[in-house]
C-alpha cells in the first residue's frame, strides 16, 4: 500500500464546493490517478471525475463518504404507454451506462422520456434548463407525474428537494453547494451546455447518470469554439440515440410542409439596400477582414467602430440593411396574404427586430412577445392563444425553444437565418400533432440579397446536422 501507516478508517472521499477530495492520502503517495492534483494540502480533483474513480476508490479500501442522494420510491402517476420510439430511446441510454444524449425533434416526448428515466432510475435528480419559463413547465410536469413537492433553484426561489429544477444560470451554485445530493444529473435543451459559463455546473457535478435532451445538437466545430466544452465530456457519453423531424412526421408528429417565399425590394428599398451594402462590404473588404477574421468578423468590426469612424459609419451601413431587410414592404404584404389566407388557423410570425414585432402586432391587433415582455403578460398570451382567444402571436425569439402550444400549425419566419438549431426549433413549435392538421413553415426572404445566401448556408448546415446525427432504429 502507498498510504504508508495512515490507518484506513482516516482515508476517504468527500465532496467540498464542487470538488472531491482526498483525506489521509499523503502528498508523497504514489501512483495517483491522472485527475488529482495536490493542492492546500490534500489530493482534489472535479467532481465529474467522481463515476470513473469509483473502481479505485474500491480497490484501495477508501470511505467513500460523497453521496447524499436518496431512493424516491415515488409512484408515476403517469399512465401513457410510451411510443416505441421513446422505450427505444431510453433502453439505448440505459445500455450506455445511464450517460450520454438523446436527441428528437421539438413535440416528440422528451419530457416524457425523462419522467421515465427519472423512475426507473429511482434517485434525485437534478434537472437543468435553460429559462425560468422552462423551470416553471418542469415544475409542473414533474408535479403533476409523481405528485410530490419539487424544489426549484434560480435567482427568486432557492428550495431544494429530492427532485430539484434549476436554470443553467444557476446550476453552478446549486453544484457547489448541493452537488453530491443528486444522482442523475438531466440537462434539457443540452446544446446550451458546452458554454464555458454553463459548462462549470457539469463539471462540479459528481453525478454518475447524466442524460442531455435536445433537438439540435451542437456540431464539434460549434462545441469547441470560444472556450466551450464537448458534450460527451459534460455527459460522460455521446449521442444514445437519435431521429430526425422526418422519421417521425406523420406518425408522432404532425405531418408538414415548407414554403420559401421570396420577395421584390420597392425601387426606392433596393437603392437604399445597394447605397449601404455596398459601403460597409467595401470596408469590409478594404480591412480584409473576413479573411483575417473568417466567421468573427463581425465581432471585429464592432471592436473598431468604437474607435474608428470609417468603422463607426459602416456598422451602421450595415444595421440600416438589416432594418430595411426586417421591415420592407414586401415582408409586411406576406404577412398581411398569409394571415388572410390562414385564418381559422393558429399562427405564430418569428422576426429578428423587435420593432417589426411590435409594427406587425399594431397593424392586427394581435398579442406580440419580446425580451421586454413580463412573466405575467407571457404567461397571459400564452393562455390566451392555448383558449383560441388568439388567432395568432408576433414574437422576435421568445417562442424558439420549450414552449409547448399544439394548437399552432402555421410559422411564418421573416427574414433567413443561417442557424440551423433556430430554424429546427421554430419548425418545432408547430409539429405537436393536435386535430390531425398538417403543419405548415414559411419562409419569408429578401430575393437578390443577402438574405438569399443566409438561407441557403442554412439549409445546407441542417443537412449536415442531421447527416452527422444518422441514428439507424432498431428493427
Amino acid at each position: 500500500m502507498f498510504y504508508g501507516m495512515v490507518p484506513l478508517m482516516d482515508r476517504r472521499l468527500y465532496f467540498y464546493g464542487g470538488t472531491l477530495v482526498l483525506e489521509g492520502v499523503s502528498q508523497d503517495a504514489q501512483d495517483m490517478p491522472a485527475p488529482f492534483i495536490w493542492s492546500h494540502g490534500k489530493w482534489r480533483t472535479e467532481a465529474y471525475h467522481y463515476a470513473s474513480l469509483l473502481p479505485w476508490l474500491r480497490a484501495n479500501a477508501i470511505q467513500d463518504t460523497l453521496p447524499r442522494w436518496q431512493p424516491l420510491n415515488y409512484t408515476l402517476y403517469d399512465g401513457r404507454q410510451p411510443h416505441d420510439y421513446q422505450a427505444e430511446a431510453l433502453q439505448a441510454w440505459q445500455k450506455a451506462g445511464y450517460r450520454g444524449c438523446i436527441v428528437l425533434p421539438t413535440g416528440a416526448g422528451k419530457s416524457y422520456i425523462a419522467i421515465r428515466a427519472i423512475h426507473h432510475l429511482n434517485r434525485s435528480a437534478v434537472i437543468v434548463a435553460p429559462t425560468i419559463d422552462l423551470l416553471h413547465q418542469w415544475y409542473r410536469l414533474l408535479s403533476h407525474a409523481f405528485h410530490t413537492e419539487i424544489g426549484v433553484y434560480y435567482g427568486a426561489e432557492k428550495l431544494v428537494q429530492p427532485l430539484t429544477v434549476t436554470t443553467y444560470a444557476s446550476f453552478g451554485n446549486l453544484m457547489a453547494e448541493f452537488g453530491n445530493h443528486f444522482k442523475l444529473l438531466l440537462a434539457d435543451e443540452v446544446h446550451h451546455l458546452p458554454s464555458p459559463v454553463y459548462s462549470e455546473g457539469a463539471l462540479m457535478s459528481p453525478a454518475v447518470a447524466r442524460l442531455g435532451l435536445t433537438a439540435t445538437y451542437p456540431s464539434a466545430e460549434e462545441q469547441q469554439e470560444n472556450g466551450r466544452r464537448p458534450l460527451d465530456q459534460l455527459l460522460g457519453g455521446p449521442i444514445v440515440y437519435a431521429l430526425n423531424i422526418d422519421d417521425l412526421a406523420g406518425e408522432r408528429l404532425a405531418a408538414y410542409r415548407t414554403q420559401r417565399i421570396r420577395v421584390l425590394l420597392t425601387p426606392e428599398e433596393r437603392a437604399d439596400y445597394d447605397r449601404d451594402f455596398a459601403h460597409y462590404m467595401g470596408f469590409v473588404r478594404s480591412r480584409n477582414l473576413l479573411r483575417r477574421y473568417g466567421p468573427n468578423w463581425l465581432y471585429e468590426l464592432q471592436r473598431l467602430s468604437s474607435r474608428d469612424r470609417e468603422a463607426r459609419a459602416a456598422l451602421l451601413a450595415r444595421q440600416r440593411v438589416g432594418r430595411l431587410l426586417a421591415s420592407c414592404q414586401g415582408k409586411l404584404q406576406v404577412v398581411d396574404d398569409l394571415l388572410r389566407e390562414h385564418l381559422t388557423e393558429q399562427v405564430l410570425i418569428f422576426t429578428e427586430s423587435n420593432a417589426v414585432a411590435y409594427t406587425i402586432a399594431h397593424r392586427y391587433l394581435i398579442p406580440v412577445l419580446t425580451h421586454h415582455s413580463h412573466a405575467a403578460e407571457r404567461k397571459e398570451i400564452l393562455d390566451g392563444f392555448q383558449a383560441k382567444q388568439y388567432r395568432a402571436i408576433v414574437t422576435s425569439r421568445i417562442l424558439d425553444e420549450g414552449v409547448d402550444l399544439p394548437f399552432a400549425k402555421v410559422a411564418i419566419i421573416l427574414g433567413g437565418t443561417t442557424g440551423a438549431r433556430q430554424y429546427i426549433q421554430r419548425l418545432g413549435r408547430v409539429l405537436r400533432k393536435a386535430e390531425n392538421k398538417q403543419a405548415v413553415l414559411y419562409e419569408v426572404f429578401v430575393r437578390d440579397t443577402n438574405e438569399e445566401g443566409k438561407v441557403q448556408r442554412r439549409r445546407a448546415a441542417t443537412r449536415r446536422q442531421e447527416e452527422q446525427h444518422v441514428y439507424q432504429r432498431p428493427d
